[in-house]
């Protein structure tokens, strides 16, 4: 549990009761008022390490605009989640790119009790939005299915909305996201965003139909499992083996998403198979090809149109009117016309 406390607008924050994989327990956060220097500052002081967070403003006290105690410690939590190593790693980073990506931005609100912090996740969970960014591992299954059940429990008929821009991970932790998904009962609109690859594309074309989209420079990436194994033969065989049903269960799953053949899906399988947005609505993992979303007063979004096909075949008006132009004994031109 974080202890925090002020004294003269400076605030102690004391981490000894939780779990940090850091020798630095306790922390101070001062309000700077330069026009230059506005934020909070961060002071380990067994390392003599100070850390400048540039979020929002920071004012202790109880007006209207003032960050109360409960923000602040909601904030340094946060920080001490994402980049508590990265403390311990220089004396002084206060212009680290390296510290400031892992940063979650914070959304900062207006409400009757007062102002309330959220980071951006948390922000857009409040509107039934998912975020599945970057390899999908075992820990990112654990926090997506999480937001899912709980989603489900405050209603259990709105849409959830997942976006998606991951280049696949583990098997066994996109089949548990997977496995949610068919398993809690609202509608879930899947987004690809930059790409979908992998078990990314499975749980792309997993969304509800009709509810699958993606963006227009998106890219979609279908394969069979990969893996390894070493040791005793029988042990490698038996790796094989189970690699091999994976390999027929997410087969079938594509084919049941598709709507594809499981020849067809079988064979597309066997190698890297890239996508355009296009080519994949063909292919069956999404419904649609978005470039804005529904704006008030329509009721479609705008989507991209595919191109219509090449006439192959030329009119019977033009084909008599060639065969009267040529003349005899030879052939009638071709209605074919290159682009300008």
């Amino acid at each position: 549990m974080i202890k925090a406390t002020t004294r003269n607008s400076i605030m102690l924050v004391d981490f000894s009761c939780a779990p940090l994989p850091s020798s630095a327990h306790i922390f101070e956060a001062v309000n700077t008022n330069s026009s230059h220097d506005r934020g909070i500052l961060l002071s380990d002081f067994r390392n003599s390490s100070t850390l400048k967070l540039e979020l929002f403003p920071v004012k202790l006290g109880s007006n209207r605009g003032d960050c109360t105690l409960q923000d602040i410690t909601m904030l340094i939590r946060r920080v001490l989640q994402c980049g508590v190593t990265a403390l311990k790693s220089r004396r002084t980073i206060h212009h680290s790119a390296q510290w400031r990506s892992p940063l979650i931005p914070i959304v900062v609100e207006q409400t009757g009790r007062g102002e309330r912090a959220y980071d951006i996740y948390s922000r857009l969970l409040r509107e039934r939005i998912i975020c599945v960014m970057g390899p999908i591992d075992d820990s990112v299954a654990s926090l997506v299915i999480a937001q899912l059940l709980f989603l489900q429990s405050e209603s259990n008929n709105k849409p959830i909305h997942m976006y998606i821009n991951s280049p696949g991970g583990v098997v066994t932790a996109g089949l548990a996201i997977y496995d949610t998904m068919q398993y809690i009962l609202n509608p879930i609109s899947t987004w690809c965003v930059g790409q979908a690859a992998s078990m990314g594309s499975l749980l792309l074309a997993a969304g509800t139909a009709g509810m699958r989209h993606s963006l227009p420079n998106a890219r979609i990436m279908v394969h069979q499992p990969s893996g390894g194994a070493r040791g005793q033969a029988t042990d490698i065989a038996i790796q094989a083996e189970e690699i091999m049903k994976l390999k027929k269960q997410i087969n079938q799953l594509y084919a049941k998403h598709t709507g594809q053949l499981l020849t067809h899906i079988e064979g597309v399988m066997e190698r890297d198979r890239y996508m355009s947005p296009i080519e994949a609505q063909d292919f069956g993992i999404i419904d649609r090809v978005l470039v804005h979303p529904p704006q008030a007063g329509q009721d479609d979004p705008e989507l991209v149109q595919k191109e219509p096909p090449t006439a192959t075949c030329p009119s019977p008006a033009s084909q008599t009117s060639a065969t009267e132009q040529s003349p005899p004994g030879t052939n009638p031109p071709s209605s074919y016309k290159p682009e300008p």
